[in-house]
């Protein structure tokens, strides 16, 4: 009598940080503490902040957030795909709300929202190809959006001229 014998194909083993992207997660850790400071600094003027910057604040803040954890963590398992479908509502959202802010700007759009415009454009290709298992296009979308509309855009918000920078630099 035969047997077959089955074997079992081990996993892939799944992606783990580059010095790249430890160098992203480290900058949105920086980043977010510089928020986490700015608002304590300015709690005096929590009253004069508009829902809906507190809405895009708070979008951002889970965005940051989350960014390291996703960057430095294991991929691929569900908690990956759970907080990953949390970073990008995070960020299609506050991209979204981002175009109904514009104090700083003498009510008109500024450079910054065409990062918004790209972030509401990006977010759904990011989404599909880690769906999709494209791997290789999925990590260098979530790179793009990382230094592009989370680091690079987080940088712009605290020239002396913008509500968090007059906070923190106060």
């Amino acid at each position: 009598m035969a047997t077959i014998a089955t074997t079992r194909a081990k996993p892939p083993k799944p992606l783990t940080a580059d010095r790249f992207e430890q160098l992203l997660a480290a900058g949105a850790m920086i980043l977010l503490a510089f928020v986490v400071v700015a608002l304590a600094k300015g709690m005096p003027y929590w009253g004069k902040i508009p829902a809906t910057v507190w809405a895009h604040l708070g979008t951002m803040i889970v965005a940051l957030a989350l960014t390291p954890v996703m960057l430095l963590r294991r991929r691929g398992d569900r908690p990956h795909r759970v907080l990953g479908t949390i970073w990008v509502a995070a960020m299609l959202l506050s991209a979204l709300i981002s175009f109904s802010v514009r104090n700083a700007n003498h009510g008109n759009f500024s450079f910054i929202h065409i990062l918004s415009a790209w972030v509401v454009i990006q977010v759904p290709f990011l989404w599909w190809s880690a769906r999709t298992h494209r791997v290789a296009q999925h990590r260098g979308s979530v790179r793009g959006m990382v230094l592009g509309a989370l680091l690079i855009a987080g940088f712009f918000t605290f020239p002396f001229n913008r509500m968090l920078g007059q906070f923190l630099f106060s």
